[in-house]
């Protein structure tokens, strides 16, 4: 077996380390079907949507993007026979459980746009989480923007019956 310098050595094990799955830092979090609402033209305001899965204890303390100038996270909810929306300053993820991000529950406003949301396009979002530990982490989430209906061509969904 050929002997290396001790320098050598551990260059080549950090090498060896770098690629290797266990050692590449992977995200707890997993997100399912990002998506954003269309706008018309003169819309200031949108909602976005997804499903977090978090592999530990963990909370959404933020969302940017660069086509909104604040993004809020909001949560709808019934109050007596109101539906009443409200901004949270973050959003519990329970190890091993699906949160939904949907319309009429938590979701994602996107307020002062900086252009119309057009079925189709493709939306960058950066989100913040922050583990058990406190470590915090930023996720890139390409999010696609759907029609007013809720699908990527702007048409009207067939119903179930």
């Amino acid at each position: 077996m050929p002997r290396f310098s001790p320098l050598l050595s551990v260059i080549l094990l950090l090498s060896a380390l770098a690629g290797s799955p266990s050692a590449k830092a992977q995200s707890s979090i997993t997100v399912d079907e990002p998506w954003a609402r269309a706008t018309v033209p003169q819309q200031k305001v949108s909602g976005a949507f997804m499903r977090l899965t978090a592999q530990r204890d963990a909370r959404l303390l933020r969302v940017d993007t660069p086509i909104a100038g604040v993004v809020e996270i909001h949560e709808m909810k019934m109050d007596g026979d109101v539906m009443r929306m409200r901004a949270v300053n973050g959003l519990e993820l329970p190890a091993k459980r699906t949160v939904e991000l949907r319309p009429g529950g938590y979701h994602l406003m996107l307020m002062d746009l900086r252009q119309p949301l057009t079925a189709g396009q493709t939306i960058s979002l950066q989100l913040t989480i922050e583990n058990r530990d406190g470590t915090r982490e930023r996720i890139e989430v390409q999010a696609q923007v759907r029609g007013m209906a809720g699908n990527s061509t702007g048409q009207s969904m067939p119903h179930k019956h």
